[in-house]
């Protein structure tokens, strides 16, 4: 049992360093290091754009490329499509907000040619003998009707190449974040063509973001193909790695947290689908798209055949009813669920479902740790009784401890038959914790990779769930008329908020209520704790802290009742004890 101790121990004192040390000194590491880089990518840019601007002072004036441009507009995404490739390179996802307060709307995709580009585009490659000119990236396509691209009004393209394929391309945009492209190619020529579709979404540079890498979120290249989820995060990939996979049907993107852009084929056609990063100077350019296995159009004959972009929020509800509706194979799988899905998807249900009965996702957190706390009650009863017991031990085994101090073998044995005798599990408080772990950890993952968690807000002071409590203890939580937030230190690894306290504290009030370790030592170690999980926790998502916050007071609630019951005078009765007399006294 001493051994188990020291095992229990040395894991709570590392997760203790590391934990701290991985937040609060390589993370910042790491994003002093993307500063460094960025500004030098930035020097380096400003360079080169130097000497071109002289060079063409220079050269001859050159004429330069038209970039055609359509708009696009609808209740969920604004911005403009290039018809150089029919290229969707500029988006706005109106429907969301760029902060809690900032209402500028999200910017989504960006054009190839600006800073940050960001694209996805579709186009046609002529394989073999026969005619050849078909309409690739670089391509640009002639207008034929329409000139705004919105839900209500589709626009249609046309390319005629030079020796007999007419591609005719009608675009059309959903309410939400669907844009179609249905193809219908002739073959004029008088041989057969073999024909691929391709598709590509292109990155320079990992996305912007206010947190750093980190363990439990993927970003970067993901898809499917056949049924076989392929992703990489960005920092998993080296310059030259390429990923690929074929099969029938699928998808093919890249995903931020809660964005994501995704090249869809025909669900019926065989496709290889790949992911790269492209090393080049400057941002690095990741890159994941599909190829189809080559299509025959005889001489005379046409073809019809779609394919589809995704450019917008990954809603679970909407990636479902695309897969649903659509066909596309796990679509849904955009959501970062992770490898414990079976955990992740049916507490995020729940919470879903429960929040539109409660009015919001807080309150269904805490009904969601009440039906946590129902279903697992027997188990947890019969540990507290179990603990309640060991606290009455508590004399009997420093006497024990006191007789035998000399022989540490006999003083184990004597403890184990004291617990045989009483029928008492020193191991049953363990249980409660372990099974919070998994409830825990599906808890973290459905708050920190849901777009439904982002910006709801709870009673109170918090407007984000899915953010740290915006609080801090060095201003008194608002009171005093200045933000620590900037400043070092206290508003990084030392800034505390309100609930990561009230967490602290009903830790605190739960392990009160715990038999105490017998080793002085550990004593000390383990009434420290509190302290130390209120700065692990502090820069987690408020939702889970509360969640944490108010497991911790149900638990204390539960243990107070059965430890009184079992005639246990706890550290409450004691204090509550003293109180009084003193009272008494001064009376």
């Amino acid at each position: 049992m001493g051994e188990n101790r020291n095992i229990l121990l040395a894991i709570l004192i590392s997760a203790a360093i590391l934990i701290p040390y991985q937040i609060f000194v390589i993370s910042p590491m790491q994003e002093r290091q993307r500063a460094e880089q960025v500004a030098e990518q930035a020097a380096s840019i400003q360079t080169e754009l130097a000497g071109a601007a002289a060079e063409s002072a220079e050269a001859a004036t050159v004429p330069p490329v038209v970039d055609q441009r359509i708009e696009i507009a609808s209740e969920a995404v604004t911005g403009s499509l290039s018809l150089t490739g029919t290229r969707i390179d500029e988006l706005r996802l109106e429907r969301y907000d760029t902060d809690v307060d900032d209402p500028t709307p999200v910017e989504f995709l960006r054009r190839r040619d600006g800073e940050h580009a960001f694209y996805a585009e579709d186009g046609w490659q002529a394989l073999g003998d026969g005619p050849s000119d078909a309409p690739g990236f670089n391509t640009s396509w002639t207008l034929v009707e329409g000139d705004r691209l919105t839900p209500e009004t589709p626009i249609v393209l046309e390319y005629r190449g030079s020796d007999g394929l007419v591609f005719r391309r009608t675009i059309s945009l959903d309410s939400d974040y669907m844009f179609t492209y249905a193809d219908v190619i002739e073959n004029t020529s008088g041989s057969t063509a073999n024909l691929s579709r391709y598709a590509r979404v292109r990155r320079d540079g990992e996305p912007p973001a206010p947190w750093a890498p980190f363990f439990i979120l993927h970003e970067g290249p993901i898809g499917v193909v056949g049924t076989t989820l392929i992703d990489d995060k960005y920092r998993s990939l080296d310059p030259g790695d390429e990923e690929s996979e074929s099969g029938t049907g699928g998808w093919m993107g890249i995903t931020d947290k809660y964005w994501m852009a995704a090249v869809i084929p025909d669900q019926e056609l065989e496709i290889t689908g790949e992911y790269s990063l492209i090393g080049r100077q400057g941002p690095d350019t990741y890159q994941s798209g599909y190829v189809t296995q080559p299509i025959e159009l005889a001489p005379g004959a046409t073809l019809e055949t779609s394919a589809r972009i995704f450019a917008g929020a990954k809603r679970v509800d909407l990636l479902q009813a695309y897969e649903e509706d659509l066909g596309i194979s796990r679509f849904d799988m955009a959501v970062d669920w992770g490898m414990f899905w079976f955990l992740t998807r049916p507490y995020f249900w729940l919470l879903h479902t429960l929040s539109g009965f409660l009015g919001g996702i807080g309150f269904a957190i805490l009904a969601v740790t009440v039906l946590v706390k129902l279903l697992f009650f027997p188990l947890a009863n019969r540990a507290y009784v179990s603990m309640a017991k060991m606290k009455n031990l508590q004399p009997k085994m420093q006497e024990i401890r006191e007789k035998y101090s000399e022989d540490k073998q006999k003083q184990q044995q004597e403890i184990i038959a004291l617990y045989q005798r009483e029928k008492v599990n020193p191991l049953a408080g363990c249980l409660p914790i372990l099974f919070q772990i998994p409830v825990f950890y599906a808890l973290y993952k459905t708050l920190f990779v849901t777009l439904e968690m982002r910006h709801q807000p709870f009673p109170g002071w918090i407007e984000d769930l899915s953010a740290p409590d915006p609080t801090n203890v060095w201003n008194l939580f608002g009171l005093l008329p200045y933000d620590p937030s900037n400043v070092w230190l206290i508003g990084g690894a030392l800034g505390i908020g309100a609930w990561p306290i009230i967490m602290g504290l009903t830790m605190w009030a739960q392990q009160s209520l715990n038999p105490p370790p017998p080793d002085k030592m550990q004593q000390r170690i383990f009434a420290f704790l509190p302290l130390v999980f209120t700065f692990i926790l502090a820069p987690f998502a408020v939702g889970l802290v509360i969640y944490w916050a108010w497991n911790n007071f149900l638990s204390v609630v539960q243990q107070y009742i059965i430890m009184r019951r079992q005639g246990v005078e706890t550290r409450f009765d004691t204090l509550i004890k003293n109180l009084r007399n003193r009272g008494g006294e001064t009376s």
